[in-house]
C-alpha cells in the first residue's frame, strides 16, 4: 500500500515526503495566486462597472473557472466583502478622523471630500456603501458602523452651527449618486471634477452660505446636443 508504479512495471516506494511537501506548497502557491488574481480583478471590474460585472466575467479575466471563483467565494456578495475589506476601513477612519477635529463643521467637509473622491474613482465600492444591497453580515455590520458615525459628524456640526439645521444624512446619499455621474477622461481628471463639486455641494450644507472660491473646473466630455431645427 502507497507504492508506486514505473511505466515497466516494477514496483517502486512510495513518494518521499519532501517532494509530497514540495507538490503540496506548489498547489497551495497556485491557490494563493489565483485568489490574489481574483480579488485584484474583482476589485477593478465593481469599480468601474458596480455590483453587476457577472461572475463568470470576473473568472474570465482572473483566467480562471467560474468554479474557482466559487471555491474561493461562495457568492459574490462575499466576493464584494473581500475585495473592498479595506476600502470599507479606509472609510471608517476618515469619518473617524473627521470625528476626532476640533471644529465638526470642519471635519465635515474633511468627510464629505474624501468620500466624493472615493465615490468618483470606486463606484462599485460607493454603491454599495450608499445603498442596502445584501453583501455580508461582516460587511454591513462595518457598514452600518461607519454610518453611525457619519450621523454623529452630522449632529455634532449642527451643534456648533456650521451645518444648516435641516440636514439630513440622505442629502450627502443624494449627492454622492449625483457625483457617481460624474464623467472625465482620467482618474486624475474625475477626482478633481469631484473636488469641485464636493466644494458645490458643502456650500449648499452651510448654516450661513459664506461664497468660497471654488477648486478649478475641470473640461469634462459634454454630449452633443441636437441642433432643434435651429440653422
Amino acid at each position: 500500500m502507497g507504492e508506486r508504479s514505473r511505466p515497466d512495471g516494477r514496483e517502486v516506494g512510495p513518494k518521499p515526503r519532501s517532494e509530497t511537501r514540495e507538490l503540496g506548497h506548489e498547489l497551495r502557491s497556485d491557490a494563493r495566486d489565483n485568489r490574489r488574481r481574483i480579488l485584484e480583478v474583482a476589485r477593478e471590474a465593481f469599480a468601474v462597472q458596480g455590483l453587476d460585472v457577472p461572475i463568470r466575467e470576473i473568472a474570465r479575466r482572473a483566467q480562471v473557472g467560474a468554479a474557482t471563483v466559487y471555491r474561493h467565494f461562495p457568492t459574490k456578495e462575499a466576493l464584494f466583502a473581500e475585495a473592498f475589506a479595506e476600502q470599507m476601513a479606509g472609510c471608517t477612519a476618515t469619518v473617524e478622523r473627521g470625528l476626532a477635529q476640533a471644529d465638526p463643521w470642519r471635519g465635515f467637509c474633511l468627510v464629505v471630500e474624501k468620500l466624493m473622491v472615493v465615490n468618483a474613482l470606486d463606484r462599485g465600492f460607493s454603491r454599495a456603501l450608499t445603498s442596502r444591497l445584501p453583501v455580508t453580515d461582516h460587511f454591513t455590520t462595518h457598514r452600518d458602523y461607519t454610518m453611525r458615525l457619519m450621523l454623529q459628524l452630522v449632529r455634532n456640526a449642527k451643534e456648533a452651527g456650521g451645518l444648516r439645521a435641516d440636514f439630513v444624512l440622505e442629502d450627502l446619499i443624494m449627492a454622492l449618486m449625483a457625483n457617481d455621474g460624474i464623467r472625465a477622461d482620467s482618474p486624475a481628471m474625475r477626482a478633481a471634477a469631484s473636488r469641485r463639486f464636493a466644494a458645490l455641494m458643502i456650500q449648499s450644507f452651510r448654516a450661513d452660505p459664506v461664497p468660497a472660491p471654488l477648486p478649478p473646473a475641470v473640461r469634462l466630455p459634454l454630449p452633443v446636443l441636437p441642433t432643434l431645427g435651429v440653422r
